[in-house]
């Protein structure tokens, strides 16, 4: 068997993982794996449990209960998701991409052991096949051997337009200023984590998004695989 091969991405929120990922993944037919949407399952397992948010004992133990699955979309799921999330038999890949589970999955986050459950899990998912792995820790957390290292990032303008937009297509009725302010209040948590924040390793490829057309930035990653698949 061949070796197993990593990109792994980080950068922060809107700076366009998730549909790089998927691309790239499609392309290469490798896994996408959005590690993000790990943490916004703990975080709506613990608002349906009543649990709080710093409740750090409580939620890792939600989680040990729970059965996880991530999912390419089938035929009849393409509703413009990127990836399904299934919860204990429950499709909740719309579920978890709120603002309140954005600001929840922002919070669980900060839990150092709910932080090992999943990146135990992530690891476990990289270590059997190819994968594209998305998140904010993957470059030097959860795959610090990943052939190719990755930050995607943007201006905090763009990135915040994007994000606007994602969300008024799902019907969530948002004004540009509260959603360009919650992303400045992530952007700021994420840097500031106790434990893992969102930093660049010196040997990441380092990619701004701002001008960039997603399908360039595809098309550079994709040819950089292939060409270190072939060596």
């Amino acid at each position: 068997m061949s070796q197993i091969f990593q990109i792994a991405i980080d950068g922060p929120v809107a700076a366009g993982k998730g549909t790089v990922s998927r691309l790239v993944a499609e392309r290469l037919g490798f896994l996408y794996v959005d590690t993000g949407a790990m943490y916004r399952v703990a975080a709506l397992l613990a608002t349906r449990n009543q649990v709080d948010w710093q409740a750090e004992a409580q939620i890792v133990q939600l989680l040990a209960q729970t059965k996880l699955e991530l999912r390419l979309p089938t035929e009849n799921e393409k509703d413009g998701r990127l990836i399904t999330v299934i919860l204990n038999g429950e499709d909740v890949s719309w579920a978890i991409r709120t603002e309140e589970m954005s600001m929840g999955t922002s919070a669980v986050s900060q839990h150092k052991r709910v932080r090992e459950v999943l990146v135990y899990k992530q690891q476990e998912i990289a270590a059997v096949q190819n994968v594209v792995m998305e998140g904010r820790d993957i470059t030097y957390r959860v795959l610090p051997q990943a052939q190719i290292k990755i930050y995607l990032t943007g201006s905090d303008v763009v990135r915040a337009k994007r994000r606007h937009l994602q969300l008024l297509t799902k019907g969530q009725d948002l004004s540009y200023e509260q959603v360009l302010a919650e992303l400045q209040r992530r952007d700021e948590q994420d840097k500031n984590r106790v434990h893992d924040p969102l930093q660049i390793v010196s040997e990441a490829w380092v990619i701004d998004t701002s001008d960039l057309e997603i399908e360039k930035v595809v098309e550079m990653i994709v040819e950089r695989a292939k060409s270190l698949q072939s060596h």
